[in-house]
């Protein structure tokens, strides 16, 4: 006898596996990080509909907006349930480093080692990361550092924009309260999401821009994603430049 299928638990899995599509009729699902096999002939397509409601982004906001320290913020991404992508990630991440630095740098999201240990850039990125930082005499622990999302989207795939846009209040509440002098911006997601700027890095990257808050303009910086560089080592040197851009900037400013 066959055995019943359990369906809760099939989309369970189909979820982190990173489906974001089905198809009708019998089709295979598609979209997936394991790149399921599919027929050759597909017909009608249903997409799934993961937009966020006004609510939910509204809620983001809300909330955010009651924090008046970064351990309050923290306690409120904690309890938010308005991302499903904390569904299927074993840690909420959150930013890591000096509260009242001069210096944020903002990537995209956590990967697999961030979200076993719960920090921001602990991985082979982070180890780049922080001999980058050293080469311009920055310490870690004297910067702020976080991403994007708090939460690793399954298998690292690229965050949909209705993600980002929910978990963006946070971000943007995380540099109200620490009024940084500086941001540095990690990959195109943190450039897109941070700026609202679409265009690529190798466009964006060495040019100076501004993010305006109430209280101040702050001087930002876009630049290759360190895991960008681990795969495309010939790009090290422009990012190397972009760093040695950032410590002459902080020094005429000094």
């Amino acid at each position: 006898m066959n055995k019943q299928i359990n369906i809760k638990e099939s989309l369970d899995w189909y979820i982190l596996a990173g489906v974001t599509e089905t198809c009708a009729e019998g089709v295979c699902l598609l979209n997936t990080e394991n790149h399921f096999a599919q027929p050759k002939t597909v017909t009608k397509t249903a997409t799934v509909s993961t937009s966020p409601t006004s609510a939910v982004l509204k809620n983001a906001r809300d909330v955010c907006a009651s924090a008046t320290s970064l351990d309050e913020l923290r306690d409120i991404l904690m309890k938010f349930d308005g991302c499903n992508l904390k569904n299927t990630a074993a840690s909420t991440v959150f930013g890591d480093g000096d509260s009242h630095a001069k210096v944020m740098l903002i990537g995209e999201a956590p990967g697999a080692d961030e979200d076993r240990m719960g920090k921001p850039f602990v991985g082979r990125c982070g180890k780049l990361l922080d001999k980058m930082l050293a080469a311009i005499q920055l310490k870690r622990e004297n910067c702020y550092i976080t991403n994007v999302l708090p939460w690793r989207p399954p298998g690292n795939r690229t965050p949909t924009d209705d993600e980002i846009a929910i978990c963006l209040p946070f971000l943007k509440k995380q540099i109200d309260l620490i009024k940084p002098d500086f941001i540095l911006l990690l990959g195109g997601i943190a450039l897109k999401a941070v700026m609202d700027n679409p265009d690529s890095i190798s466009r964006t990257r060495g040019k100076w821009l501004d993010y305006v808050t109430d209280n101040k303009n702050i001087p930002v910086l876009a630049t290759y994603h360190p895991s960008y560089l681990l795969r495309s080592s010939a790009q090290k040197a422009k990012s190397w430049a972009d760093f040695l851009r950032l410590k002459k900037k902080m020094d005429e400013i000094k």
